[in-house]
């Protein structure tokens, strides 16, 4: 059975804040569904049901992330973007992604289409997120990207070379796993809150991976990767 301080509670909630911030934790840092974190807390003794799990990872993932994004401050100054589809409700929507050059993911971004607008407002929130301007954009062709780019940012150099962006392309290879785990995302509105949230917590624990990688780089990956 897991220890825990039973005197922090959040308001009206039964569970201690160990609990609840043990439980979205495991969702959010694992590709496990709710029903997995459920018996998982049950082989811990504590018995609650995926539903309840479901609505603490809705009510506070999100406010983890923001604490946590509060934290990490600026990251790269080069930035990789691309974009993904997903097949929601039957339609489809692209998932607009920026990571920095150590692979940090700097913002998503849930949109119907992949035009110059759609373009336009993704840099947008970039910008407001991160706070100035990059030293560096690596895209693919996309003409969206150019066309917002010279709107919003002209002086900013921009390498447009689908090769130069696998950075962007392989982070995407998280999302797809949660996808398939999650049966596909369902609303937008959904995808958007859980992805934003994902990606935070997934940088937070990639820290430790990152810098291991810059000083001892013949350590295998699959070791550096263990959480601590």
């Amino acid at each position: 059975m897991i220890t825990m301080n039973t005197h922090r509670r959040y308001p009206r909630h039964r569970f201690p804040i160990d609990i609840i911030s043990q439980c979205v934790w495991l969702y959010f840092r694992f590709c496990l569904s709710y029903r997995d974190v459920e018996e998982m807390m049950a082989e811990r003794g504590v018995t609650v049901s995926y539903e309840t799990i479901r609505s603490w990872c809705r009510k506070f993932g999100g406010d983890y992330a923001r604490r946590l994004r509060a934290r990490q401050g600026r990251l790269g100054d080069t930035w990789h973007l691309d974009e993904v589809y997903l097949r929601i409700g039957g339609r489809l929507q692209y998932l607009w992604r920026a990571v920095d050059q150590d692979g940090e993911v700097l913002d998503i971004l849930v949109q119907a289409r992949r035009n110059k607008a759609a373009a336009l407002k993704f840099f947008r929130k970039l910008l407001k997120g991160q706070g100035d301007l990059p030293r560096r954009i690596v895209t693919d062709k996309l003409g969206s990207y150019a066309a917002a780019k010279a709107e919003v940012m002209p002086s900013v150099e921009h390498v447009r070379d689908k090769g130069a962006n696998n950075r962007a392309e392989n982070s995407h290879q998280p999302t797809r796993e949660r996808e398939r785990r999650r049966r596909r995302f369902k609303p937008p509105g959904e995808a958007q809150r859980f992805l934003a949230t994902f990606s935070v917590i997934n940088n937070h624990f990639r820290v430790v991976y990152v810098k291991l990688c810059k000083f001892l780089p013949g350590m295998r990956e699959d070791f550096i990767r263990r959480p601590a």
